[in-house]
């Protein structure tokens, strides 16, 4: 879609998925024939997450941030709901980030459309799409109207009411100091704004918060610990090689294994899969060694390099899988492992040696997701699934992100 083009839905329900290459707060307003909500109830954001025909729904730190509305639950009075959306960071602008607004059918997730706004800059704030009665008809309609004063230009706009202190306006008082500590999130209706500060926290995924990082060295993860791929203070970006291994657990018996990496996008979508069959994937940023038959020898089986900083932003997780092709289960496997290393230096960064076995032909090792604020996290999975081929992993795969 491009600004002002509008389509008539198809179906009464309608999700808007808005994505970007960093965390964004996405909220809905529904407005009467006037643009203005009836109260602050119809301003529907994380805090509140739910009105009369239109939910909300929180990425969590992994996937957008998502609008739906049911077209048939829609009180009357009510002819338009606007989908907006602002940097989760502080102060951040829409400069160099392209948001893109993924219109679906809300019950089968087909697309409808797509907008992305063009020429973006300075604005804080952006309406981005709206879904409108027109003589009857339920439509969309790609907007792109940005606002230099962030949500609460928006919010104020259309008559949410917002409380002038809130924003930190008076640095000196007392209160403005934890203000800013808590999540950025969409200004609140008068009332409710300083109740909601001490239990706002724990309502995003507080990124890197409890997490280990690289600064002290290795790092030896246990099943489901994360470590975030960050050292001194900066983002992990370079070249990094996976290297997988194991060894038969009777001996002088061979065992075949094959390790993939299978790409995914914000929604899960499998971009595409890197094995012994493929050794290349998205413009060579992902490269596989080859196929290893026999698990001899010490050291890595198999090893997959990832160049971080080359990948496309549409890839933001990494699965990292092992497969027994000749149908031999993981009970007859020893000291399988997956371990990270700066393909550089050849240092190891973070290890995790799979303890547990299952009469399984799969198992999904670890896992890399790049979060909102543009590091990568590395997160140790062991869980078995029976399936001899990274075909078959696929959809368990998307449903371990």
């Amino acid at each position: 879609m491009t600004p002002g083009s509008n389509i008539p839905l198809p179906t009464a329900r309608v999700t808007v998925d808005v994505t970007a290459p960093v965390r964004l707060d996405v909220s809905g307003l529904l407005l009467t024939a006037d643009g203005k909500v009836r109260s602050d109830d119809d301003f529907i954001f994380y805090n509140q997450p739910s009105g009369p025909g239109v939910t909300y729904r929180s990425g969590g730190g992994t996937s957008p941030d998502s609008i739906t509305v049911d077209t048939t639950a829609v009180p009357p009075g009510i002819e338009k709901i606007v989908v907006t959306a602002s940097p989760d960071a502080a102060g951040q602008t829409f400069r160099g980030i392209e948001p893109t607004a993924t219109l679906r059918g809300a019950d089968d997730q087909a697309v409808l459309a797509t907008f992305t706004p063009p020429q973006l800059g300075d604005e804080t704030a952006l309406v981005i799409m709206e879904i409108y009665l027109r003589n009857g008809q339920w439509k969309a309609r790609a907007v792109g109207q940005g606002y230099a004063n962030g949500l609460a230009g928006i919010a104020t706009d259309f008559g949410v009411t917002v409380e002038e202190p809130a924003p930190a306006v008076t640095p000196a008082a007392p209160v403005a100091p934890p203000q800013p500590a808590a999540p950025p999130a969409p200004p609140v209706a008068a009332a409710p704004v300083t109740p909601a500060a001490p239990p706002a926290p724990p309502a995003p995924p507080a990124p890197g918060a409890g997490k280990i990082n690289l600064d002290k060295g290795r790092v030896s993860l246990q099943k489901n610990q994360t470590v975030s791929l960050m050292k001194g203070g900066q983002p992990l970006l370079s070249q990094v090689k996976m290297g997988l291994g194991w060894e038969p657990a009777y001996r002088g018996k061979d065992i075949d294994l094959d390790a993939s990496v299978i790409a995914y996008g914000p929604q899960r979508n499998h971009i595409d899969s890197c094995y012994f069959g493929k050794l290349q994937i998205v413009n060579g940023a992902i490269r596989h060694s080859g196929d290893n038959l026999t698990g001899e020898g010490a050291g890595d089986d198999e090893v997959i390099t990832v160049d971080l900083g080359r990948l496309p932003m549409d890839v933001t997780g990494l699965v990292f899988t092992v497969n027994s092709f000749s149908g031999q289960k993981f009970t007859e496997v020893a000291k399988a492992y997956c371990r990270l290393m700066d393909a550089l230096t050849g240092e190891e960064l973070v290890r995790f040696d799979l303890t547990a076995a299952e009469p399984q032909t799969g198992v999904i090792m670890a896992k890399l997701i790049r979060q909102f604020s543009g590091e990568w996290e590395m997160t140790a999975v062991g869980d078995f699934v029976k399936s001899r081929t990274v075909r078959g992993m696929v959809k368990p795969a998307a449903q371990a992100l």
